[in-house]
């Protein structure tokens, strides 16, 4: 009895210390905080200390003990309501809060144990008749329906806040809501996600249990979308929305913008790259290096999972794929664009370039051997906006053309467009064996794109400008073949540019300014999804911009692009994928074996 009596007192004591942390002295919703524990924790002290110990109503013992029922789960609710305010609270006060929490959880359960049927017969036989004796006078008519009512409401109630606790400290129910890990995981596909092992925190604060997992590659995570801001309101409302998630088992999601769609938030993605390790993508393989050695190597696991093809997947399995972003067609001229990358010499370029530019210093001669007054049209930035994307369009090449052709400037303007390249790059590059033109396979690839799509360009107006002097119908011109051969050849690198940030990733992290490699730091880690050419990973940011192709050329391309790849911090890792449990006909474990096959 004495132990009891103890254990009832500190309880009280704990839940009362906790109760005055809970104080705010501003109108905001952390205001609540205090009132809703010290109101509760009164009632407890009324019942527990005062009735069952001081005046020893033992009638009073299946109250108390649901009252310890809920006492950790209210404590719980004021915690989240005291940080859901405007100002935060300081770690050392959170780790106060929770250590009192925990304590009141653990004296809570003891409690419980003590007043149960077993022990309560040693600690007081009378009690134990007592309260027998209330447990078989059940009510009769509408007293006895509102009375299960409550037990049902009572249950009900239990388990939401089991539910939550579970989906903060140990698993938490997710739906895969994109196609971005296809053939992983489909959309609708529902699985569980292990995270007591990444650290758990208590909700809207810092402090929770240690982080013992170790990362490796490969490894599916279930972690905060760093695209969002995480300020107070938002980490409320997303706090409140899991919990209702996962309550109703993925049923209702209330996490949703200003706008009113659903939040990328969290991601589920594979681990790609581990801290020290700085990477780079070129034409869908991944290549890392460490400070230990500095030469970029295949990440041959990476070919395992990352899927580029989605069209040459087995039937029963594209069946189940909602979109796919490259037929096979596209894809093969899209390894076709990277070949003749790969197989172009910058002597044959400059040799190519110049011979334009000076078939189309005699064309304009012929044509136009007065010039118009007037500036020629721009080839800086604008034109891959108004030629490489509007060239397929019939006439607006042919306007261009004309304008280069006859105005002031024009013949000048379409040699610095042309060749401006030559003197950007070390002589060394127009040898057998050229060096990687701005150090790396990304920059270097990107520089020879730019020079492609200068043939292209350049080769089409030179075309249209010899039409022009042979006097061919512009009508007629749909008919010329070499035009139709440039066309398509422009089209090619055009729906190469908008796989580009997809297929591709430059330097991350990328080089310190006096060019030495920077690694991703400790506890940092780069995801991808395995679907990569539809996966708003951590390769982009959600904003486009228009940027050059390459910094080396002053006539570079210009392209869309949302590249801005950035790490994740394992604290903001929520867990790892453990099981798919739906649909049942793909139950499982997933990424045992990379790739899966989907019966």
């Amino acid at each position: 009895m004495k132990k009891l009596i103890v254990l009832i007192y500190s309880s009280i004591v704990a839940s009362f210390i906790f109760a005055v942390l809970n104080v705010v002295f501003r109108l905001d919703i952390a205001f609540f905080a205090f009132p809703i524990s010290i109101l509760f924790v009164a009632v407890l002290a009324f019942y527990a200390a005062l009735k069952l110990i001081k005046n020893n109503d033992a009638t009073k013992i299946p109250l108390v003990k649901k009252l310890y029922q809920y006492i950790p789960f209210v404590l719980l609710i004021s915690f989240v309501l005291r940080r859901a305010g405007e100002f935060g609270t300081a770690k050392w006060f959170d780790w106060i809060s929770v250590l009192l929490w925990l304590v009141v959880s653990v004296l809570s359960i003891v409690i419980q144990l003590f007043l149960g049927k077993k022990t309560l017969k040693k600690i007081n036989p009378q009690w134990e008749e007592i309260v027998k004796a209330y447990d078989e006078n059940k009510p009769k008519g509408i007293a006895r329906v509102f009375r299960e009512i409550l037990e049902w409401v009572d249950a009900f109630v239990q388990a939401a806040f089991t539910v939550a606790l579970l989906n903060i400290f140990i698993i938490q129910l997710y739906q895969i809501p994109s196609e971005s890990m296809v053939p992983e995981f489909l959309v609708n596909d529902r699985v569980v996600v292990f995270k007591t092992a990444s650290g758990p925190k208590f909700p809207l604060s810092d402090v929770g249990l240690p982080t013992i997992k170790k990362y490796d590659r490969g490894d599916i995570v279930v972690f905060r979308n760093p695209h969002y801001s995480k300020d107070r309101k938002s980490e409320v409302k997303s706090f409140v929305s899991q919990l209702l998630y996962t309550i109703t088992f993925t049923m209702v999601n209330l996490n949703v913008d200003e706008e009113g769609n659903l939040k990328a938030d969290p991601l589920v993605k594979r681990i790609c790259g581990l801290p020290g390790e700085q990477l780079v993508m070129q034409d869908g393989v991944l290549y890392s290096r460490t400070f230990d050695s500095l030469d970029f190597k295949p990440v041959t696991e990476d070919s395992l999972w990352a899927e580029w093809n989605l069209d040459a997947l087995p039937q029963d399995i594209k069946k189940d794929i909602q979109y796919i972003p490259l037929k096979s067609k596209s894809y093969n001229a899209m390894i076709e664009c990277e070949t003749l990358r790969k197989e172009l010499s910058y002597s044959q370029v400059q040799e190519q370039v110049l011979s334009l530019v000076n078939d189309f210093t005699s064309l304009s001669n012929k044509l136009f051997p007065q010039k118009l007054s007037g500036s020629a049209p721009s080839l800086k930035k604008t034109y891959a906006e108004e030629l490489l994307f509007s060239f397929s369009t019939m006439g607006y090449d042919v306007d261009f053309a004309r304008r280069l052709l006859s105005t002031e400037g024009g013949v000048e303007e379409f040699k610095s467009f042309m060749t401006q390249w030559i003197e950007a790059i070390p002589e060394e590059c127009f040898s057998n064996n050229p060096p990687l033109v701005g150090g790396d396979i990304y920059s270097d690839a990107n520089f020879r794109l730019n020079l492609m799509v200068k043939l292209g360009i350049g080769g089409l107006i030179v075309r249209n400008s010899e039409l022009l002097l042979d006097r061919i119908p512009v009508q007629n011109w749909g008919k010329d073949t070499k035009r139709i051969e440039l066309i398509n050849y422009n089209n090619m690198l055009i729906n190469y540019l908008s796989v580009l940030d997809l297929r591709n990733m430059p330097l991350f992290p990328a080089n310190n300014s006096d060019g030495s490699p920077e690694f991703i730091s400790e506890n940092t880690y780069f995801m991808m999804g395995d679907n990569r050419f539809n996966s708003l990973d951590m390769r982009h940011s959600y904003d486009k911009k228009f940027i050059a192709l390459t910094a080396l050329d002053e006539y570079s391309v210009y392209y869309f692009s949302n590249m801005a790849p950035q790490g994740v911090a394992s604290k903001d890792i929520l867990g790892t994928t453990v099981l798919r449990f739906w649909p049942t006909n793909r139950f499982g474990v997933p990424g045992l074996t990379g790739k899966v096959n989907i019966e």
